[in-house]
């Protein structure tokens, strides 16, 4: 046993390069878990950045020098951004707080609802189990009131997050792009001089990373406005939530829909009950949910990442759980670079060790 165990680990530790991409992989989750909320506005502007990749690449090409494309795409950004706050951040809040207005009114006639269960289906509900639910929903209506106390009472540090966030990040933003490739070098300059499968590794993490983020903020945006045009169009109450809710939802593959699909069919249904345009409703959210997996996730991913459902959700779990949100957003692209570590490990000691031999 000690004999096998000692042959597999010079066979895959032996290469010093092997060595120093563990410890950077074990170095760059250690830093993850424990300095993730720290470091939250520079990963975003990591994101950021590669989004504007594109247009950046997209302005050198057509003979536009390095800083004034910076400065060109810098400006578009913060041009996006401001319609995003002034726009669109008021409307959604604006529907925030009716629905929150709205809710002691919707639990009242979700009890009202529950009164006549066991009428209509006395071998499903009881009289006691109906009335545990309609305490339940008092208790919930007397939350409310507090809970909107405590949240006015917490905005003040949770506008203190947001200033850092917009000063923090369209600077660091700008310098990613003006200065990305001189920190890429200064990166390349510390690593170790033979590079084989920290190369292979990098060369497809790179595309694979690019691909992502700019495909799943295209989706985003993409299934966002989709579902608002069709919800106002229909009049659905709190368009602008729910189409924020519908466009986010995408980050979590196959839970997210589930999730979403319970806050739209209830407002459907308080607003409308059981008439046609509550059927109508529901029939167009779930034909935007089939467009969106079937047809947009195949356009915008054919190149990106391969990985089977199974361990779609269980990255989404595992590093959900372990790192919140951002977990939740780069649990794909995680799991993609483990399994390029995997695939490329035995291959490139492999490459490296033949490598020397032939020098």
């Amino acid at each position: 046993m000690m004999r096998l165990i000692r042959s597999w680990i010079e066979d895959y530790f032996s290469d010093e390069e092997a060595l120093f991409l563990l410890l950077l992989l074990i170095a760059g989750f250690v830093i993850i878990l424990t300095m993730g909320a720290i470091l939250a506005p520079a990963l975003a502007s990591v994101v950021l950045a590669y989004l504007l990749q594109g247009p950046l690449l997209a302005l050198k090409r057509l003979g536009v020098g390095h800083l004034a494309a910076s400065v060109l795409v810098f400006l578009l950004f913060l041009i996006v951004c401001l319609a995003v706050i002034l726009v669109l951040a008021p409307a959604v809040w604006t529907q925030i707080t009716q629905l929150f207005g709205e809710l002691p009114n919707m639990l009242n006639q979700m009890q009202k609802l529950a009164v006549v269960l066991p009428e209509r289906y006395p071998d499903v509900f009881d009289e006691a189990q109906i009335k545990a639910l309609g305490a339940a929903m008092a208790e919930e209506i007397g939350r409310l009131g507090q809970a909107a106390v405590e949240l006015s009472l917490s905005t003040l540090p949770n506008l203190v997050a947001i200033l850092i966030y917009m000063i923090l990040v369209p600077i660091l933003v700008f310098f990613f792009l003006k200065d990305g490739d001189v920190m890429v070098r200064w990166w390349v300059s510390i690593m170790p001089t033979k590079r084989i499968l920290i190369g292979r590794v990098w060369r497809e993490m790179d595309q694979q990373f690019a691909n992502y983020i700019r495909g799943k903020v295209l989706e985003i945006v993409i299934v966002g406005f989709v579902t608002y045009i069709a919800f106002a169009i229909m009049g659905v109450r709190y368009a602008a939530l729910l189409a924020l809710l519908v466009g986010f939802s995408v980050v979590i593959p196959y839970i997210g829909a589930a999730v979403v699909t319970v806050p739209v069919v209830l407002i459907g249904y308080f607003q409308w009950g059981l008439t046609s345009d509550f059927y109508y409703l529901v029939a167009v959210y779930f034909i935007i949910q089939a467009l969106d997996g079937n047809v947009l996730v195949p356009l915008l991913f054919s190149e990106a990442v391969n990985l089977h459902p199974v361990v779609i959700i269980l990255s989404v779990l595992m590093f959900g759980g372990l790192w919140g949100l951002w977990g939740v957003f780069f649990a794909i692209p995680l799991a993609t670079l483990f399994k390029a570590v995997l695939t490329a490990w035995p291959r490139g000691v492999r490459a490296a060790q033949q490598h020397e031999q032939q020098a």
